[in-house]
């Protein structure tokens, strides 16, 4: 079973569409995991009990967790230790592991990369990488090649989430826009890799705030996961998502991370954080998310 069946299984199986962005930020740690000190070693020892902190709350709730590497390289070897216990315990809770990287070089570097991450045999263990296609087809072709040889999965940047995306991504040559370009060639490695669910190993980062591009894509690319960042806390809305899915509620994942990680200092869930349980209020959102995708998004049908 390759990576697209064992998400399809994750999200039928929850009948849930989020992925949990894990991007610890200490100045939003609960209070208590920041006391005893702010050296290296400490924050990510801090990083790493919140970290599991989250993976036990939302477990229940989420199809995948998607750690964010460059918060834990921020704090060197201490932090690089921390993000290989939190991959090994999400997997040990059954949940698919998306590493957010965004590697990408060309011919041994990045076949390096690939077979460092990728694959649950590999030095990290990640089911999915996310990989940017700008170095040209011949670098993606390293990791299409490992991910589809492990059973692994892959994200390659196609219209990302961020307003100054547009700049390069929104040009146009030869009567088509670069996403829809890359997001063509992306949709011609789907096919190449497909597993049973009907989906392809190499699936798509197309953002939430740009729901017209996200339905012309969907269109476009029939065969392939999306991952869909900036729902929640960056202003998409599951409104907004839900032309991402297939009609089966299947085809796109959906992330939310601050909006869930750091629940404890919502409005809403000020009353739970007050007794000292912030996993609680994490759950609690976790829940609410998935709630609100399946009442606004195809999700429903699952």
């Amino acid at each position: 079973m390759g990576f697209s069946d064992d998400l399809a299984r994750a999200v039928q199986q929850k009948r849930s569409p989020l992925v949990v962005g894990i991007d610890p930020r200490w100045d939003q740690l609960p209070e208590a995991l920041r006391e005893g000190g702010d050296g290296l070693a400490e924050r990510a020892a801090a990083f790493r009990e919140f970290s599991l902190g989250v993976i036990g709350a939302v477990e229940p709730h989420a199809a995948a967790i998607k750690p964010q590497v460059a918060f834990f390289e921020e704090l060197g070897p201490h932090g690089m230790t921390a993000l290989g216990d939190v991959i090994a315990a999400a997997r040990a809770a059954g949940l698919p592991v998306i590493v957010d990287g965004k590697r990408n070089d060309i011919g041994s570097t990045a076949e390096a990369y690939a077979r460092g991450w990728l694959g649950r045999g590999s030095a990290w263990g990640g089911d999915a990488l996310t990989v940017s296609p700008y170095l040209g087809d011949d670098s993606l072709d390293p990791f299409v090649e490992v991910a589809t040889d492990r059973g692994a999965g892959l994200f390659v940047l196609v219209k990302t989430s961020n307003p100054g995306g547009a700049l390069w991504q929104d040009r146009v040559a030869d009567g088509q826009t670069l996403y829809q370009s890359i997001g063509a060639h992306v949709q011609s490695l789907a096919v190449a890799s497909l597993d049973e669910c009907g989906y392809g190993a190499v699936g798509a980062v197309v953002g939430a705030t740009y729901p017209r591009q996200l339905a012309e894509l969907r269109e476009l690319m029939p065969h392939v996961w999306f991952l869909i960042p900036g729902y929640g806390s960056q202003g998409g809305t599951a409104a907004d998502v839900a032309a991402g899915f297939a009609a089966d509620g299947l085809g796109a994942v959906v992330n939310s991370s601050r909006g869930v990680i750091f629940a404890y200092q919502r409005s809403e869930y000020v009353d739970r954080a007050a007794s000292g349980h912030w996993t609680d209020c994490v759950a609690a959102a976790a829940a609410d998310a998935v709630a609100d995708l399946r009442r606004h998004t195809p999700a429903g049908r699952l």
